[in-house]
């Protein structure tokens, strides 16, 4: 039997596209997490029909959370529902996945499309890791005779972009110029290699992952990867990181891309 990629994770933003397919293959996987949390703005809403008819075929493990991660109402509320149902264990993965674009050429951006975007791709998992820290590092203690990070005892994975990388931005800048996105999603990785820092020594492992141009809602139709494609390569990235992948930015294949 295929080895657990962990006991518990919480994905957010797990109502569509990449979060749900997450979602789906995680409990579909030989051996899921006990625990699946799956966050979402609204989960009564019509955008959240598929997630709830999954959740409901696996009511023993996909807990649906109300989770907007610009509220620290909400955050807070999801945290102690999260604590409940663990039941005095940790959290052992956060996958920052809520995120959101907009039409983003220079003529196109204003002070609100970059606030916008900032707050939710970048604040939003900053105030997640800020609330669910002590989950994390339970997680983490409860491998007291291990030393080294991964996703099955402690971890953060913070969905990025190759359009974060300041490296690579000339040659791919004319075909998706996106100033809001670009920007903010430059800055999550500025908040992994933080956080990557400041976490090692509770012994969280924290990296960004890019899923790929993926035909979602915000990757479009003529995106050239699949959401079971994207997800399927990403889940074996997550299985596979370890101490030496905390602070990088790599792809669903595990190549590294440069920031």
């Amino acid at each position: 039997m295929a080895s657990r990629i962990c006991d518990s994770v919480l994905v957010t933003g797990s109502n569509r596209g990449i979060g749900l397919e997450l979602v789906r293959q995680l409990v579909d996987s030989p051996s899921p997490p006990v625990q699946i949390f799956a966050g979402c703005r609204d989960p009564s809403g019509p955008r959240s029909q598929a997630l709830q008819e999954l959740a409901q075929k696996h009511r023993d493990v996909i807990t649906v959370v109300q989770l907007d991660t610009t509220s620290l109402t909400s955050i807070a509320e999801a945290s102690k529902l999260v604590e409940t149902k663990l039941k005095g264990r940790g959290l052992n993965l956060i996958i920052n996945n809520a995120g959101v674009n907009v039409p983003g050429s220079l003529a196109e951006t204003g002070i609100q499309e970059m606030v916008d975007v900032y707050t939710t791709n970048v604040v939003g998992p900053m105030l997640i890791v800020k609330d669910f820290h002590p989950l994390l590092c339970k997680a983490a203690a409860q491998f007291p005779h291990q030393t080294n990070m991964s996703c099955k005892r402690s971890a953060i994975i913070n969905v990025s972009t190759l359009l974060s990388s300041i490296t690579r931005c000339p040659e791919n800048f004319s075909v998706s110029p996106m100033y809001p996105y670009r920007v903010s999603k430059a800055a999550l990785n500025m908040l992994t290699r933080c956080l990557a820092e400041d976490l090692k020594k509770d012994g969280i492992l924290v990296m960004s992952l890019h899923p790929g141009w993926v035909q979602t809602e915000m990757g479009g139709p003529k995106a050239p990867l699949t959401t079971a494609e994207s997800i399927s390569g990403l889940i074996k990235v997550i299985a596979s990181c370890t101490e030496k992948d905390s602070g990088t930015l790599l792809d669903w294949e595990g190549k590294n891309i440069p920031w």
